[in-house]
């Protein structure tokens, strides 16, 4: 039996539905104790397209080689597929 998990990719995404993602992976980073990932993802709500793409990139750096938080990282990965939609 096979431990690997299929990520269900959502590619239609609109502003309020990125900005929930972010919100709940801010809210993950912060019960998790990743305080810093937790701070880049602050203030995405409403911000410029660019600033949030920023902010994405910054948090995914942050949890790079996180294996721990591989949740986290998922579903900026899937947020990161969306920013065309922004």
């Amino acid at each position: 039996m096979s431990d690997e998990k299929t990520l269900k990719l959502v590619t239609n995404l609109k502003r309020d539905g990125i900005e929930k993602r972010l919100v709940d992976a801010r809210s993950k980073a912060q019960k998790a104790g990743l305080s810093d990932v937790a701070k880049m993802l602050e203030g995405i709500e409403g911000a410029p397209k660019a600033k949030v793409e920023e902010k994405l990139k910054g948090a995914q750096k942050l949890l790079a080689g996180k294996a721990d938080h591989s949740h986290i990282l998922e579903v900026l990965d899937m947020v990161e597929l969306n920013l065309p939609n922004l």
